[in-house]
């Protein structure tokens, strides 16, 4: 990092400013402002296309230890609109790095903010809830009121639709480790690299394909399975994925979701989704199985949640479901379980390339789904 450090600030909607240092790219962003209280894997973070138009606030105090590697991207660029951190490494130090996180936001053209109070600001978001927000440093510099007009100005994130804006272009192929076992249509909302990779691994051939696609599209593939990845923004938007959803259920071809993908299937089961206050955003959230009691730590990053009751069974168009997750620390809804048709979904990240691991096996039980199904239901689905 240089010397010499240029004024930056962090104007929130409610009109609080937080001075600090330019940190990466200078100028302006406006989105979001969130916390995330992973104290590793900031690399991941930034590439997860789930932060997409949102300034992300590091509470782990510093931030770049590590510096960046070509090997821990989850996608092909930096998602966050802005940065937030209150004590950046001044020389990384890992044999695998690269270069500096700072030189990397700066070449990604992502506009932070170093030296804020972040413990202050975390608790202003906890207090006020999620809003939006914007970083302004060098030339986006201006007067207080200006900044603030920028901001009130901005796009909320409630009724935000932004699948379509991280989605690959056109469908691509993960093959599988090993011999081939199944085969897996994954809808690309804003999937992370290492969820291919988790089920390649345990023999299954991944398509990943756009968020535009059609069940003739599903169907094509010759799917085993379908997946539903995470994204970013309101899943009320998503009619498209929900009827996508709908229609995966009716043939009964096993179906995993996560994060977003729980909420999609939330939906097309018939629950409604509302804006959380500040959301669930780290590598440490409490999860509790309602079968079993077992307590599981999770990944997650999410701003929206289902309507539901721990451990509650609802009836749906498809058949019954229920709630089978919820969170120990406020008891919302972190999983949904279909009983009549091959179904189930997490709000968290089973994937989780930082951690932590206990939700791996997840990608097991869908595996044992797709196995039970063989050979009747997705060979028929598939005529």
């Amino acid at each position: 990092m240089s010397a010499t450090r240029t004024p930056a600030a962090l104007v929130l909607e409610d009109g609080r400013i937080f001075r600090g240092s330019a940190y990466g790219a200078q100028g302006r962003t406006l989105g979001e402002v969130v916390f995330c209280t992973g104290m590793t894997g900031y690399q991941e973070t930034l590439t997860d296309p789930s932060y997409r138009r949102q300034i992300v606030v590091q509470t782990a105090p510093q931030i770049g230890n590590t510096g960046w590697n070509d090997e821990d991207d989850e996608s092909s660029r930096i998602w966050v609109a802005g940065y937030v951190v209150r004590d950046p490494a001044r020389t990384p130090s890992s044999w695998r790095s690269k270069r500096g996180l700072d030189e990397e936001l700066a070449a990604q053209d992502v506009v932070g903010i170093s030296d804020v109070d972040t413990r202050t600001l975390t608790r202003h978001i906890r207090e006020h809830g999620a809003m939006r927000a914007g970083v302004f440093s060098g030339d986006g510099l201006v007067a207080d009121d200006e900044m603030v007009a920028a901001v009130a100005a901005s796009p909320a994130m409630a009724g935000a639709d932004l699948a379509g804006e991280v989605t690959t272009a056109q469908p691509y192929v993960v093959p599988a480790v090993g011999e081939t076992r199944f085969r897996v249509a994954a809808l690309d909302l804003g999937i992370k690299a290492n969820t291919p990779r988790q089920l390649a691994r345990r023999g299954i051939e991944v398509h990943v394909l756009p968020a535009t696609s059609t069940v003739d599209d599903l169907l094509a593939v010759g799917a085993d399975g379908v997946f539903l990845s995470n994204g970013p923004g309101d899943p009320e938007t998503q009619s498209h994925a929900i009827e996508l959803t709908k229609a995966t259920l009716q043939r009964e071809i096993p179906l995993f979701g996560i994060c977003f993908g729980n909420q999609i299937l939330g939906r097309a089961l018939g629950l409604g989704t509302y804006k959380m206050r500040y959301g669930h955003r780290g590598i440490n959230i409490p999860v509790i199985d309602a079968a079993t009691g077992r307590v599981a730590i999770t990944a997650q990053n999410h701003g929206f949640a289902l309507e539901g009751e721990p451990g509650g069974r609802f009836d749906s168009p498809f058949g019954t479901a229920e709630v089978s997750h919820h969170c120990a620390n406020d008891g919302t809804v972190e999983g949904l379980r279909c009983v009549d048709v091959p179904a189930f979904s997490v709000q968290y990240h089973p994937e989780a390339a930082a951690g932590p691991h206990d939700a791996n096996p997840l990608f097991d039980d869908f595996v044992s789904l797709m196995h039970s199904r063989r050979p009747s239901t997705a060979q028929e689905a598939r005529q």
